[in-house]
């Protein structure tokens, strides 16, 4: 079936085709690279790659942190409702997997990088 049977199709099923061929928006070409005395200057504003996997690193402690005492003052009987608890263990856990899905992926691209010939 061509895609001229399928887009005529379309109606038949209650289906309106929302974006032809021709509505499309263009590509914009790309922008001209910078000179190394402008790259430098962005480089020196911003925080490095190393000191953004920290701050993961650090973001991603303090909410197991905060999860741990939600539980222990769950546990001693102290004023903490059983939903805060849970919210913040699964912030936990979702923000650890996170975590380790990004170093899985900067290890799979380290390896690939190792494996390529020069």
């Amino acid at each position: 079936m061509s895609l001229s049977g399928i887009s005529s199709a379309l109606p038949v099923y209650g289906i309106q085709p929302q974006i032809g061929i021709a509505d499309t928006p263009e590509i914009a070409p790309p922008s001209p690279l910078s000179s190394p005395s402008e790259t430098g200057a962005a480089q020196a504003t911003g925080d490095s790659f190393g000191t953004l996997l920290g701050r993961l690193v650090e973001d991603v402690n303090a909410k197991q942190s905060a999860a741990s005492s939600a539980v222990s003052a769950l546990q001693s009987g102290q004023n903490v409702s059983l939903h805060q608890a849970m919210i913040s263990m699964e912030e936990a856990n979702v923000s650890f997997q996170l975590m380790v899905e990004v170093r899985n992926n900067l290890l799979q691209s380290y390896q690939e990088i190792m494996r390529m010939t020069i």
